[in-house]
């Protein structure tokens, strides 16, 4: 009978619209489902807005209908239209004693609004109030607030509470209260950084709920400070270990697996600690091979586990028999007929191929199916794949292959990666001068712009410099085939610009050089670019370049020069052009041609692109004129520095003295008295004075400023009012004591935070060749004569790799480094037994999930609050108000034991504000020495203002008149001997 009671109940519910909703909400549902378009939908939804308006300003509303009201709200939100009219009642429902209607508000408020909200102020007290519960739920639905809305700012209102949750006895309470200080941590980094021993204690939570919640912010933590966390190996591997035995509870299970989240979460933390610590590697290799073992495969998620275990395995010190499991894994990934298994095992491949080359081979095949599949993201993978595995035995297969993906694909970005892999893998394993060639010329054709031009410098600089160690032979066969092919491609309609540049380059150095190609034919097909291109005025002045050296050889080759009429015609043109830059050349080309044999060998040798130019920049050259002119009775060249103001100050005083002390007119008398009432400037501040006055020479006591009077007429002679200069040397002259001192103290204070730099090598090592090939696992199928042919050309021959040298040729200069990056074997890390003290395991025995206290952590955050120390520092008395005044108080030594290995340079600490307001008082304070025009203070000395610098404009006059130097810096007497 009761059962019927409940069905009834439950009818009764649908009819109204199901979960204490009205009809009338089913119904608006209903009709947005069965929408025909958007604006269809748009007017349904505008509509209920309006209605919403209406609605739900109406006075005496019951709280179960605002309920409905505001989950109509998240509704039309959720659908894109706006409901900020709202709220402001979401946020009143939070406030609300009854658990329903509270849960209610803070879930629509966490989807409304966002941290940086203006209401974000009204519901903080609510969330204090509201994590001091006695009822979980609220405090729960309280913390998931803080996750989405605590912003930088409000962290100081709500941290104390959340750390005292993460005792509460209630799990979901510590998990969501771990959660919560790792959002903390991700905001503001230093206003936890004294709280990060929490999660080694949480780790060993009895809850494995809450030690999973513990894997997020202890792996962030790892990621960017490994060595500290080194001690925690022993304890991950042995949580690890109980995971893997299903010691966990049967609700941690997903589709058969134990708790595999938690496991991937795991052993992407091993894999960071244990990258190039081959004492820590030895305690992950047990347990990581249990997993190979034990993983079932038949589940998305058991490969996931076994992915993740291949990506640990690549990154820790190498173990053989880890090696062979992997292998096995990525062998029926491969053979999957699933696109995204043989993706991960394309993935897992590239990996594994830095320390074990020889397991690429045993799956070749494989590789060449994956490399003809009609999915275009898992060509690609494979495509990355055989970039890492290529080498001087198959490079001209795999870039030919690389080369006609180019040609098929319409997207620019991977297109342009794909060309400058082949100009790398080019360069570094080109077997012949005459496929180089080629291939680049196929790559800067089909890619076109898309190269990066740092590639054309590349391909200049190579083919100037050559192949061929002292080999001269082997150059000259590089530049005479690169001269034929680009004679050859020259005719081409639209060839790429940057293609362009490189064609004129080549022809103007070595066009004429092996005597094969006339000057007349050559210097024709390059005026043919010209006319062709003639919008483009780069690859004109290419052009024009080349026919410059082109007739420059010939003549310094004692050969008759012949111009052809279009080069005439083209010379003519550029002549008279709008582009400064193609004018020069064409009147530098004019001015080459008529020079002789001895000057043309002079200024443009041949084969000379490489050579090193020497700049004398002290010209030595004009030692002897400078003597002479000096002897003459020129005045000596004064160094910059000195012209700066940098030269002795007292002895700009003596003649300021003697310049004051011979002057004519004596104002004394004008100058006004001192004011009695203090003007409404700040203290810091000086005359409010427009009139530019002289100010006495710095000391180490501040003087009260002085206001000088406006000259009368009569000072000024019946030619009217003139500028007066005589202090201005004075007050912009020379930078003040306190000036320097200021900038000094503000530019020292600055420090480096967290400066952790991770070393992340990985040794090489061998493991033996697996018997079971790709072709036994497969289906017995006929495999054709062509793809037997292609695996033997990408996967032949030595398997180690191989570089230039071995061909005869050397790889350019400008790609060396990289190629040496790429091929060398990364070396091991050094293991942190060598170099460092062991440090105990801070938890012994290994932790047990099951049954485990609190472990004793010897680091420890400061008992004292900072917050309450700073109340006792903000003291009118402590701040300096004259030069030699009480020195500012250090904010951040409150902070020297707290730990920063989570803190990152990039967020600032709240007092950091403080303490920099704290350090404008001395800078304000010289403000007497920084004054400008108008009154205003410069509280910085070392800001660069926006303009021209009239300090320095007026300084560098007073001294150049003090001392008998033109304004440009330049004795007056040596310009005119040296110009006229």
């Amino acid at each position: 009978m009761e059962q019927l009671k409940t069905i009834g109940r439950e009818l009764a519910m649908g009819s109204q619209g199901g979960f204490g909703q009205s009809k009338e909400f089913l119904d608006l549902v209903k009709s947005i489902g069965e929408a025909r378009s958007k604006a269809e939908e748009d007017r349904i939804v505008l509509r209920e807005i309006e209605s919403l308006k209406r609605r739900i300003v109406e006075p005496g509303i019951p709280k179960r209908k605002m309920k409905e009201y505001i989950i109509r709200l998240v509704y039309v939100e959720m659908l894109g239209h706006d409901a900020s009219f709202g709220y402001i009642h979401a946020v009143k429902m939070t406030h609300d004693d009854n658990l329903v209607l509270k849960r209610t508000g803070y879930l629509a408020v966490t989807l409304f609004l966002n941290e940086d909200h203006d209401l974000i102020i009204l519901i903080v007290n609510t969330i204090q109030k509201d994590l001091k519960s006695d009822n979980y739920l609220v405090v729960c639905a309280a913390l998931n607030a803080v996750c989405k809305l605590i912003n930088e700012e409000t962290i100081p209102a709500v941290l104390p509470q959340v750390v005292e949750l993460l005792g509460h006895s209630k799990e979901a309470v510590r998990k969501k209260a771990i959660m919560a200080l790792h959002r903390f941590y991700h905001k503001s980094p230093s206003s936890v950084s004294h709280l990060l021993s929490n999660f080694r204690k949480k780790l060993c939570d009895s809850d494995p709920g809450v030690m999973g919640a513990t894997l997020c912010p202890l792996f962030d933590l790892i990621t960017i400070d490994a060595n500290s966390y080194k001690d925690l190996v022993v304890s991950f591997v042995s949580i690890l270990k109980q995971v893997a035995e299903r010691r966990l509870p049967k609700v941690y299970d997903y589709h058969q697996l134990p708790a595999p989240f938690i496991q991937i979460r795991l052993l992407k933390i091993l894999a960071l600690l244990g990258s190039g610590d081959k004492q820590a590697s030895e305690h992950m290799y047990t347990v990581v091979g249990d997993i190979f073992g034990k993983c079932d495969s038949s589940s998305n998620i058991g490969n996931a586990v076994l992915y993740e275990c291949i990506c640990c395995v690549s990154s820790i010190h190498p173990n053989p028999k880890l090696l062979e499991a992997a292998a096995d894994v990525i062998a029926r990934f491969l053979k999957s007929d699933s696109h995204n298994l043989k993706y991960m095992g394309i993935d897992a491949l590239g990996r594994l191929i830095k320390l074990s080359p020889e397991i690429a081979e045993q799956h070749q095949l494989a590789v060449i199916d994956c490399l003809e599949d009609p999915d275009d993201t898992l060509k690609r993978k494979t495509f990355e794949l055989l970039y890492k595995m290529t080498k001087s035995s198959n490079v001209e297969v795999i870039v030919d292959r690389m080369i006609d993906y180019m040609i098929s694909i319409n997207d620019n970005h991977y297109k342009t990666e794909i060309a400058s892999r082949c100009v790398e893998l080019a360069e570094q394993f080109a077997p012949s001068n005459h496929w180089f060639i080629q291939t680049m010329n196929k790559v800067f054709e089909h890619a076109g712009d898309l190269v990066n031009i740092k590639v054309a410098h590349n391909l200049m600089r190579l083919i100037a410099e050559g192949f061929g160690e002292d080999d001269d032979t082997a150059d000259s066969q590089l530049r005479s085939s690169a001269v034929e092919s680009y004679l050859h491609i020259i005719g081409e309609p639209k060839l790429p610009s940057v293609f362009l540049h490189v064609i004129c380059w080549v022809l103007g150095e070595y066009g004429t050089a092996d005597g094969k190609f006339s000057a007349s034919y050559v210097t024709g097909k390059l005026c043919d670019v010209a006319e062709s291109y003639s919008s483009d005025e780069t690859v004109k002045a290419y052009a024009v370049t080349a026919l410059m050296k082109i007739y420059a050889f010939e003549i310094a080759a004692g050969r008759k020069l012949d111009i052809l009429p279009e080069c005439q015609s083209l010379i003519e043109e550029l002549s008279a052009s709008h582009s400064t830059d193609l004018q020069q050349r064409a009147y530098e080309l004019q001015a080459v041609i008529g020079l002789d044999v001895r000057a043309i060998g002079s200024i443009m040798p041949s084969d000379a692109s490489c050579e090193d130019i020497e700049v004398d920049k002290c010209l030595s050259f004009l030692n002897g004129y400078v003597q002479q002119s000096l002897e003459k009775g020129a005045q000596p060249y004064i160094p910059e520095n000195e012209r700066s103001g940098m030269v002795n100050i007292s002895n700009f005083r003596n003649q300021d003295q003697l310049e004051v002390a011979s002057h004519g007119l004596r104002f004394e008398a004008y100058e006004l008295p001192k004011p009695s009432v203090q003007s409404w400037t700040p203290p810091m501040s000086v005359a409010s004075s427009t009139e530019l006055v002289p100010v006495p020479e710095p000391s180490y006591y501040r003087e009260t400023p002085q206001t000088a009077s406006v000259p009368s007429s009569s000072d000024t002679g019946p030619s009217g009012l003139k500028l007066r200069l005589d202090g201005v040397q004075k007050k912009w002259g020379r930078p003040t004591y306190s000036s320097s001192s200021a900038s000094t103290s503000n530019s020292s204070s600055l420090k480096a935070v967290n400066g952790v730099t991770q070393v992340d090598g990985v040794s090489t090592g061998n493991s033996k060749t697996h018997e079971t090939s790709y072709d036994s696992r497969r289906p017995q199928v006929e495999i054709s004569e062509e793809k037997q042919k292609l695996a033997a050309s990408l996967f032949g021959g030595s398997s180690k790799t191989e570089r230039r040298s071995s061909t005869g040729h050397k790889v350019a200069k400008a790609s060396s480094h990289a190629a040496e990056k790429l091929h060398t074997p990364k070396s091991t890390a050094i293991s942190s037994a060598d170099n460092a003290v062991e440090k105990p395991n801070l938890v012994q025995p290994p932790p047990d999930l099951l049954d485990l206290g609190e472990p004793i952590v010897t680091s420890s955050a400061p008992s004292v609050d900072p917050f309450r120390q700073l109340e006792g520092l903000l003291d009118a008395t402590q701040v300096p108000g004259t030069l030699g005044g009480t020195k500012a108080p250090d904010f951040m030594a409150l902070y020297a034991e707290t730990p920063a290995s989570g803190q990152s340079a990039g967020v600032s600490h709240p007092l950091s504000l403080i303490r920099d307001e704290i350090n404008l008082v001395p800078g304000l304070s010289n403000a007497s020495s920084n004054t400008v025009h108008g009154g205003a203070t410069a509280a910085n000395p070392s800001q660069i203002s926006k303009g021209p610098n009239v300090k320095d404009a007026l300084e560098k006059d007073a001294l150049v008149r003090q001392m008998g130097v033109t304004p440009s810096g330049q004795n007056p007497n040596l310009f005119k001997d040296l110009f006229g």
